[in-house]
């Protein structure tokens, strides 16, 4: 069997180093310069590997822009604004967004449009996608490099695929789940000699069989944090949303997607999408450290009824032929519905302020005074 170059780098690692953890792994695998699946690959849409919620309507953006119009609206209205996306797939999201940006002068002449992107390949279809847009993005590499001054931050599937740590709990206690290969060359998992802190392992976790996987995501927490600082110290607000669990709970949900359907995480390394549940409850806690005001996550769906998917459906469909306003009703479920994308996805809000930020409610007092890492 032929080895893709990521694999042979993979091995190569694996040889010289010992075995890598899943954050390495899951690093090489979706960031690798040469060969990694964000950097050689156009993973969205139907010719792809999955397809995001921007993808599925032009509902899901136009609502994410009325929400940030009344973020901007709530915060002053400011006479300038830095409006940041991160990871922002084909640019589809941010060209809803500005769309309903324009219904508000001063919203759209306030806005320093900058797209937070790793990929040369997807900035230039960013591009494209957003040639027509009354705002031209400028590029950042990374959320350090976000210019100073207030913010609007939308985030869509961008934590999940951040890097995260497995442990397992042992006879010896939580220890790190490590990637090798076997005499073959095929990658398998093991258990390494790292050990998870006693005070890092939530209580409800104590008495879990051996065997059960907990999942960390330090890189996902540490981002949120300084989108929180950043907030606190200069005013604005960020929406956060992805697929995940509003609890700290065990369990191992790396997975990875290939051709629009499940594959083995080891198999085809820098071929597949890798993703990882995001938990809502260590980002608003993180969030929280940083010294934003969080709002409690909600369902998406519940977010989207809020924002008025319904009443846009109306009137998206109306005049349309039956077949069209069906596709509509189609979409609209796919979004919300409770089997679906509406149970599946959360969504997370924070802001400079502690005014009511409806339909959120406030992140409870004793999330808040929790420790991030728990």
């Amino acid at each position: 069997m032929t080895k893709s170059p990521l694999k042979k780098k993979i091995l190569r690692q694996i040889e010289t180093q010992g075995p890598m953890t899943v954050a390495d792994y899951m690093g090489l695998c979706l960031s690798d310069p040469q060969a990694g699946y964000y950097t050689a690959r156009n993973p969205f849409g139907a010719a792809g590997d999955f397809v995001t919620a921007p993808e599925i309507s032009q509902i899901f953006g136009e609502l994410i822009g009325a929400f940030l119009v009344e973020a901007y609206e709530r915060m002053g209205s400011p006479g300038q604004f830095h409006l940041i996306e991160l990871g922002p797939g084909r640019g589809t999201l941010m060209a809803d967004i500005l769309r309903v940006g324009a219904l508000r002068r001063s919203f759209l002449q306030a806005a320093r449009l900058t797209l937070v992107e790793t990929s040369p390949r997807l900035r230039n279809i960013q591009k494209q996608t957003l040639s027509d847009a009354p705002l031209a993005p400028t590029f950042a590499t990374h959320v350090q490099e976000i210019p100073d001054g207030p913010l609007l931050l939308v985030a869509n599937e961008f934590f999940d695929a951040l890097p995260i740590h497995q442990f397992v709990k042992t006879k010896r206690g939580w220890r790190e789940r490590m990637i090798s290969c076997d005499h073959d060359n095929a990658l398998m998992f093991g258990i390494g000699t790292a050990k998870l802190p006693d005070e890092a392992v939530p209580r409800t976790l104590t008495s879990a069989p051996y065997g059960t996987i907990l999942e960390t995501q330090p890189a996902a927490n540490a981002i949120a944090e300084q989108i929180a600082a950043r907030i606190a110290a200069r005013g604005g607000a960020a929406l956060f949303i992805d697929y995940g669990y509003l609890k700290t709970a065990a369990g191992d949900t790396l997975q990875a997607l290939r051709n629009h359907a499940y594959d083995d995480v080891l198999t085809h390394p820098g071929e597949a999408d890798l993703t990882a549940h995001v938990n809502f409850e260590a980002l608003a806690k993180a969030a929280s450290t940083g010294g934003a005001h969080v709002f409690s996550p909600l369902e998406q769906g519940e977010f989207l009824l809020h924002m008025g998917l319904l009443e846009r459906a109306g009137v998206l469909g109306r005049g349309k032929s039956h077949a069209e306003q069906e596709k509509i009703r189609d979409d609209v479920e796919r979004l919300a519905g409770p089997d679906q994308m509406g149970q599946l996805f959360k969504v997370l809000a924070m802001s400079g302020s502690d005014a009511p930020f409806p339909p959120f409610d406030s992140l409870p007092e004793t999330t808040r005074r929790t420790e991030a890492s728990r």
